[in-house]
């Protein structure tokens, strides 16, 4: 597994926010709890493909905003927020050494978070981040290789991975307040703890799901339904909305 990452800005405080009030960014802490990221998708056995840094990005260690990647093909996005589609280019000239490279155009936007893929499927959130043009030309662009693009109503949260996460091959994770988990089919849904309504982001590699630490409450009721897991401490990035899938773009 390869995982493309790239460095926290230095400006993250200045992030685009939609959600969450804006808080104190602490941006070295964000570059250390970073580092222990990196270092637990290593530890799992991913290798690490660093993206050039983008000081001037405040949101450019999310990199999964910028692309949808599967066996087939990656699509590069175009970023509901205007501020982050300098990311673009160079995720694109990196994925162009690994596999075939289309791209969402104006007007569509479309971003990675609002992505879940499951099976043949590829749900997509209807957010403030993804609009409908985006949605139809993903539809478009991988209709050849056989995969259906779904869309998905959501409330209350930035995108849809931040209201669901899929833990292979058939557990859900989610926050039902923010989506309908019978839209994804007949999956075995395990809901987050109610006092930690953001817990539903997690990133599976291989057998072991990685969890934020902020969230030990919904971490527990995993591991009581058989999910292996570890905690990796994001909290400062949290604070920019964003969560552990948000930071990688996985390549098999």
């Amino acid at each position: 597994m390869l995982a493309l990452v790239r460095e926290v800005s230095p400006q993250l405080a200045e992030c685009e926010l939609t959600h969450l009030e804006r808080d104190v960014i602490d941006a070295q802490r964000a570059m250390r709890q970073h580092r222990g990221y990196t270092q637990a998708l290593q530890a799992l056995g991913c290798s690490l493909e660093w993206l050039p840094p983008l000081p001037q990005c405040p949101d450019s260690v999310f990199v999964e905003d910028t692309a949808v990647v599967l066996a087939e093909i990656a699509v590069v996005s175009r970023p509901g927020a205007a501020s982050r589609r300098g990311e673009t280019p160079t995720v694109a000239e990196a994925l162009q050494q690994h596999t075939r490279v289309s791209a969402i155009a104006e007007p569509g936007c479309l971003d990675g978070g609002d992505v879940l893929h499951i099976a043949r499927t590829l749900h997509v959130g209807a957010s403030l981040r993804t609009n409908e043009a985006g949605i139809d030309q993903l539809a478009r662009l991988l209709a050849p290789h056989g995969y259906r693009v779904e869309k998905v109503p959501l409330t209350g949260c930035l995108h849809l991975k931040s209201a669901c996460s899929l833990i292979p091959p058939d557990v859900l994770l989610v926050n039902p307040g923010w989506v309908d988990p019978t839209t994804f089919g007949p999956l075995r849904v395990i809901a987050v703890d109610e006092r930690e309504p953001q817990a539903a982001n997690t990133l599976t590699i291989g057998c072991t799901t990685l969890v934020s630490a902020a969230y030990p409450h919904t971490r527990r009721r995993l591991e009581a339904a058989g999910v292996r897991t570890r905690a990796v401490d994001v909290s400062e990035l949290h604070k920019a909305e964003g969560g552990l899938t948000c930071m990688s773009l996985l390549l098999a």
